[in-house]
This record gives structure tokens, sequence and C-alpha cells, in this order.
């Protein structure tokens, strides 16, 4: 009697395990939209003279092609308080440049992309940024006690709003750390802002060692683009988190004039940059 249960077994087990069924699931895909990436960013020390501007169309989350470059776009910059046109020439592979481009601390510029018959504007103010004074390294500042961590400080100018924008990348990542900061409770003073690397026991070359090489942006940016960037960076760092809210669509400010539906990706900003470049000891 147990020689066939143990044969009944072991056929239910094969028969099993030969049995898949193919689920086949639909994945809705969005329409194709024009993707406007326009950073019109002013370093200090520099005529802010040389500015690039891409466009591209968004292509379906599981598609393995990368974006696809727009070309015979028009793309046009005015200087909204002085009347200034700065025209981009297409450069056939989705970028359009411009080398006269003049920046002017306070001044509102609107965007123009006639692509396809329709056009998208988007309008911006230029905001100015305070020099990154100082740059120390510590072992006392960040979350671990000994690990070395490095600071950057400038001065926030007072009775004024100002919101700030932070890169930190180290010599040989493929991704930055992003920070958006808000002087609302700490106008007019010096501020700083740090940048530390998690230990690892098993990887000591993980955390910031002496010889480490550190690139640290600071931008001043609008309101607006505080408000938007800070959405964008919560949703870079809950990627993979499966306890994270799903990501929003996120839109930026440009609008399609003549076909509001037909909205694009991206956002257009302008802003001034100081950048330090730091070697840990």
């Amino acid at each position: 009697m147990k020689r066939y249960i143990k044969l009944f077994l072991a056929i239910l087990i094969v028969s099993s395990s030969s049995c898949e069924d193919v689920i086949e699931v639909t994945v809705p895909s969005a329409e194709s939209r024009l993707v406007i990436e326009a950073s019109l960013d002013w370093q200090k020390g520099t005529d802010g003279n040389n500015q690039l501007i891409s466009l591209s169309t968004s292509t379906p989350y599981f598609d393995t092609n990368k974006l696809v470059p727009v070309t015979g776009a028009s793309v046009k910059v005015t200087n909204n308080n002085n009347g200034t046109e700065y025209v981009f020439t297409d450069q056939k592979n989705g970028n359009y440049i411009i080398s006269n481009f003049e920046p002017v601390i306070n001044n509102t510029y609107t965007l123009e992309v006639i692509y396809n018959n329709e056009t998208y504007t988007a309008t911006e103010t230029l905001h100015g940024v305070s020099p990154i004074k100082a740059v120390e390294q510590t072992l006392e500042g960040g979350f671990y006690d000994d690990v070395l961590d490095v600071y950057i400080f400038w001065d926030d100018p007072a009775d004024e709003k100002n919101f700030y924008f932070i890169k930190f990348i180290e010599e040989g990542d493929l991704f930055p750390n992003l920070e958006d900061f808000p002087d609302e409770f700490v106008n007019g003073n010096q501020l700083d802002t740090f940048f530390e690397k998690e230990r690892d026991d098993n990887d000591p070359e993980a955390e910031f060692n002496p010889g480490d090489e550190v690139e640290i942006a600071l931008y001043g940016i609008s309101e607006s683009y505080f408000n938007y960037v800070r959405l964008l960076i919560e949703q870079y760092y809950s990627a993979g988190d499966p306890f994270s809210a799903i990501p929003a669509k996120l839109k930026g400010n440009c609008v399609n004039v003549d076909n509001p539906d037909n909205y694009a990706h991206g956002y257009f900003r302008l802003t001034e940059f100081d950048k330090v470049n730091y070697t840990f000891e």
C-alpha cells in the first residue's frame, strides 16, 4: 500500500511541476511627448554665453530604446526685461546651442519651442547665489562619528527669500547626491550643508577615504523650481523602496499653448551656481 502511495505522490509532483500557465499582461503605455531639457546655468566667474537646450521624445517605460532626439524644432529664449532674443542653433542631434547668451540676475526670460506646428512656452527668473566661502572635512558633524564628511559654507542674503539646489558627486560615481534647501528659518545667516557616505563594514571603500575627490555645486533657484525639484528628489531617492509612495507624474513649467493636453515633460530653469572640487586629506 505504501508503495502505491509513494508512486501516486511522485506522479502528482511531476504532473504539477510540468504544468505552467502563461499569463500575458498588457502594460499600458502613454503617448510619446516632447521632453525639454532647458537648464541655463551660469557658473560664477564665467560669462555664461555658452548654453545648451536638449529636445527629445519620451519612450514607453519598458522600451529598451533611449529617448529619441528631436531635430528641426525652433528654439528661442527672450529676455523679457529688455526684449533681447536668443535663437538656439539646431545641431541635428537633439541639442540646440548658443554662444552669445547674456545672463542677467533677476531678469525674467521666456523659452519658446516650436515643434510639430505646436508652440511650447515657459517663463522663469534668473536667480543669483552667494559664493561658497569655505569647505571643510570632519569626523564629527555627520551621522557617523568615525566617517569622513565634507561641509560647504555660504552666506544667505538678508531680508529676502532664497532657495537652493545642491549637487554632490564623487569622482567615478555615475549619479550625484541631490539636496534642496530653503532659507525659511535661517534667513540672513551663514548656511552650511554636508555630504557623507554610509559606512559599510564589508567595504571600507564605500565611505570617504583620504584621496577621494568630490565636486559640489550650489545653485540659486526660484521658488517654483524648488517646489518641483523637491518632489523630483523625493522620487529620486525612493526608487526601489517597496514602502515608498507610488511616484506621481511631475509636470514642469513648459506649457503647450496650442494644445494644453499635449504638454511637455521637463523644466525651463535659469540659475547662477558656484562650484568647488575638494580632495579628502
